[in-house]
């Protein structure tokens, strides 16, 4: 729910004026600005209700939980991210200020799926550390190969958004973005593989998602190296 509404709202004329999304119209163009508004108010305040409402959970496991989310979503969080990717985008950046930008853009929603994910578990702090550092680690790789599929029409989204934008395409180029992304996915691995082993169904969908992303849409990984090196399974890139 937060993630949608998170779309809706980076998809608004007066943020990203997006025309699609997941290859259809976006919510203000096909309903127009004042339901999509609306609806993303509706998602976010129904995403924080059924936290606080969760059976079978001691009320401070779900005060906890509260608290994460409104830290993701809030102005340390996605509100911040989404100011800095139309405030400062366009200004020359550092490669360490677009990370982190990534990260309060991307990053931020996964480490909370996480963190919800350990109260109600009951995980350790050790554990709950490790699935932080997944979350962000994930969060880059995916906000790098969102960046690098910009000029292609593979996402159901509009191209070129970043046109003008300080990406760290835009700053090391797409081969060094490459790498960086592909060393995410082994530094999430890692901590993965430290949490649930070497064969979980977690990691499984994330050799399975990038490893789908980079035969479909020409290679975004280094060739001829190991995508997955803590996975027990194959994930060798032949070269093209």
């Amino acid at each position: 729910m937060i993630h949608s509404a998170s779309l809706i709202l980076d998809d608004l004329p007066c943020m990203d004026d997006a025309s699609l999304r997941r290859g259809r119209p976006t919510t203000h163009r096909q309903y127009g600005e004042d339901i999509a508004m609306l609806s993303m108010v509706a998602l976010l305040s129904r995403a924080f209700g059924l936290v606080s409402e969760a059976s079978g959970l001691a009320p401070e496991i779900c005060t906890q939980m509260v608290t994460q989310l409104s830290r993701a979503v809030g102005d340390q969080g996605l509100v911040r991210g989404q100011y800095q990717d139309l405030h400062a985008s366009q200004q020359l950046r550092s490669v360490n200020d677009v990370s982190t930008t990534n990260t309060l853009k991307t990053g931020v929603l996964f480490q909370a799926t996480l963190a919800l994910a350990g109260l109600a578990a009951g995980a350790n702090e050790l554990t709950a550390s490790r699935l932080k550092c997944f979350a962000l680690a994930f969060g880059q790789a995916y906000q790098l190969y969102d960046d690098l599929t910009d000029g292609l029409a593979v996402n159901g989204k509009d191209v070129d958004q970043d046109n003008g934008k300080t990406t760290l395409v835009a700053l090391l180029g797409e081969e060094e973005v490459r790498q960086r992304l592909a060393g995410h996915l082994a530094k999430a691995d890692r901590h993965l593989t430290a949490v649930f082993g070497a064969d979980s169904s977690l990691g499984r969908f994330m050799h399975g998602l990038f490893s789908r992303f980079d035969h479909e849409h020409g290679g975004y990984f280094p060739r001829g190296r190991a995508l997955f090196p803590c996975l027990g399974i194959s994930a060798w890139l032949s070269d093209s």
